[in-house]
């Protein structure tokens, strides 16, 4: 089992971590952000990867309801 680094002054003083990524809208791609309480960003990554069906299914609903905010999907997960 691969074991993570430990986080770094930066990232506990950062706080949650957030990760960009995009989903196919028509022709075109809309911008989103994952942001997370994860202490690293190689461990907010792996969680969007693990969890890459659910998150992209709450980023099409919310692109269906229209929450799209200066161009961008904001998800939270606790």
């Amino acid at each position: 089992m691969r074991k993570f680094p430990k986080p770094t002054k930066q990232e506990i003083d950062e706080g949650p971590q957030k990760v960009s990524f995009q989903i196919a809208n028509g022709n075109a791609r809309q911008t989103c952000v994952l942001q997370i309480a994860l202490p690293t960003k190689v461990q907010a990554q792996k969680y969007l990867l693990t969890n890459w069906p659910a998150i992209e299914k709450m980023a099409r609903n919310a692109l269906a309801a229209g929450s799209v905010e200066d161009g961008l999907i904001t998800l939270i997960v606790n």
